[in-house]
């Protein structure tokens, strides 16, 4: 790892975004909002992301030339964090963090795209499965001939929403990425886990492409881009472990039995003692994250910060996914009775959680990527 320290710290800046941010959710997507949501036909609320983007969270990371904030990922992570602490159904990962992180690595071929994206105008989604993590070979469930796509691919976040779609697909030149209109594919909903975050399956036949990266280029962007979002999306698994944290502890604060309440419990104490030691261990871990990928966005062409930034990655999803994932079944059995109810957000939470563990590498994947990243041998097996 290089000996450049990384800000831990959050600015005055990003403070003053996650209060914008969470006052934002707190008014337009408050708990029984969301699960009247999940409940209904459309999970996906435009009106909110609209909203957001009216305040500039679609199009952090872009210049402002091309009409974005001009900020960077360390601002999306807090975004990230805000968005995990509600389960928002927004299209936040799929097309503020993977797409439009694909179009910025892809360069000036993808600028009027990323424009469109930053303002809010469209919304758009990488055509990979979302299990697909950062350093996987290149996907050829697609492939390019004359302009036009074919191939199916599932698992796609944030698709059923989507205006746009980035696609990486290899043609008889080798790997390219493309952009298509989401109306010439055939985007089909499947069953998720995560009720606030729909999949789809979409379906290419001779679907009309424009390509704006190809060989090494591409390549090159969509690793970035799944870089990028497995840093941000760990940024989201800790908005899921604080809102866990803190919904137990003010709820053993006045939940009583035998005249006392459950916080003064000995066995609850420690629970949730060694519950905040994992969250604020996860903290650092993420700001790291955030701040290598910011880094690695801010000079594309530093291979060393490029390295640093899927370094930080890989070791934030191989820490984080799991502490979210306690912390949501901790809210959950600490709630006792109303906690295992449908009426209780509890539940949500616990599936976003299970569901991002999965989601772009499981923590066993980037403990090898990190291995590797650091030289660490392989054991023997014998």
């Amino acid at each position: 790892m290089s000996e450049k320290r990384l800000d831990l710290l959050y600015t005055e800046v990003e403070q003053e975004l996650r209060a914008s941010v969470r006052s934002l959710l707190e008014d337009k997507s408050p708990p029984e909002a969301v699960l009247a949501r999940v409940e209904g036909d459309q999970v996906t609320d435009t009106a909110l992301w609209k909203e957001l983007a009216d305040i500039g969270v679609a199009g952090l990371p872009v210049a402002e030339e091309l009409g974005g904030a001009g900020a960077g990922l360390r601002e999306s992570a807090v975004v990230a964090e805000e968005l995990g602490r509600c389960v928002a159904p927004v299209p936040f990962l799929g097309s503020a963090v993977l797409a439009t992180t694909a179009l910025l690595e892809a360069g000036a071929e993808a600028e009027g795209d990323i424009a469109a994206l930053a303002s809010g105008e469209a919304v758009a989604a990488l055509a990979v499965p979302l299990a697909t993590p950062p350093g996987a070979a290149f996907p050829e469930a697609v492939r390019a001939e004359d302009g036009a796509l074919s191939g199916t691919v599932t698992g796609v976040v944030d698709a059923v929403t989507a205006d746009v779609l980035v696609v990486p697909a290899v043609g008889p030149d080798g790997p390219g990425l493309y952009v298509v209109e989401a109306a010439a594919a055939r985007v089909s909903p499947v069953v998720s886990l995560d009720l606030t975050r729909p999949l789809a399956e979409v379906a290419f036949t001779a679907s009309a492409a424009r390509q704006v990266a190809s060989g090494e280029a591409a390549g090159r962007a969509l690793r970035r881009a799944l870089t990028a979002g497995a840093a941000l999306l760990s940024a989201e698994q800790l908005g899921v472990a604080e809102w866990a944290l803190e919904t137990t502890v003010a709820y053993a604060k006045t939940r009583h039995q035998f005249g006392r309440p459950i916080g003064s419990f000995q066995a609850v104490k420690h629970r949730l003692a060694d519950l905040w030691v994992a969250v604020s261990q996860a903290r650092a871990v993420v700001r790291g994250a955030a701040s290598a990928a910011a880094a690695a966005r801010q000079d594309p062409g530093d291979a060393e910060a490029a390295r640093e930034a899927e370094l930080n990655a890989a070791l934030a999803q191989a820490f984080v996914s799991g502490v979210a994932v306690k912390a949501a079944e901790e809210a959950v059995q600490l709630h006792g009775g109303i906690g295992f109810t449908w009426e209780h957000p509890a539940h949500l939470y616990l599936k976003r959680a299970k569901s991002d563990a999965i989601a772009l590498g499981t923590a066993d994947r980037h403990r090898l990527a990190l291995a590797r990243l650091v030289d660490l041998p392989a054991a023997e097996v014998g």
